[in-house]
């Protein structure tokens, strides 16, 4: 034990007389001397921030830009006399407050009455028909297959007349024009 107090001791006094003020560090003190005496520069400028410009979405009344873009290959515009619209009236069907992109498809049932699509939408499973409502474009099933939903909408064509628009949606989800 005394040993090593006295092996400590004596790197301490070893740490403590390297520490001692002698000259060694002239050189170091020359250099600071002659840095010093150099004339300051001046800090670079600070970058120019360009202010940032809020953006206002003004466009509500459009299609969404998440939607998935509609494709229709063919339409047919009507003249006023046409009798395409709406039918006033009718009761709205559960299915018709889901934008049409929500809806997947996931598979189909068949019994006497005939062939229904099952239809996913928001984590429900919808059973739906041949004449069943569904999307916000007063879309009507007109046929259903083992592989897709053809639906039947009526849409406004910018001139004051409505128009069908043909659109299918498959089992693997994805909707096909006409």
């Amino acid at each position: 034990m005394a040993r090593r107090r006295t092996l400590l001791i004596m790197a301490a006094s070893f740490v403590l007389a390297s520490c001692s003020n002698d000259n060694s560090f002239s050189d170091l003190s020359c250099f600071m001397e002659e840095v010093h005496s150099l004339p300051a520069t001046p800090p670079k400028p600070l970058p120019v921030f360009i202010p940032y410009q809020a953006f206002t979405y003004a466009s509500s009344g459009e299609r969404s830009p998440f939607d998935r873009p509609v494709q229709v290959d063919e339409v047919t515009y009507g003249s006023s006399a046409d009798s395409v619209r709406p039918i006033a009236g009718r009761e709205r069907e559960l299915l018709e407050d889901f934008s049409f992109d929500s809806f997947t498809m996931v598979g189909t049932l068949e019994d006497s009455s005939g062939r229904y699509a099952l239809l996913s939408v928001e984590g429900q499973v919808y059973r739906v028909g041949v004449g069943h409502y569904m999307g916000r474009n007063h879309g009507r099933v007109v046929q259903v297959t083992e592989a897709a939903v053809h639906i039947l909408e009526i849409v406004r064509n910018g001139q004051d007349a409505w128009v069908h628009r043909p659109r299918t949606l498959t089992f693997a989800g994805r909707e096909q024009a006409g």
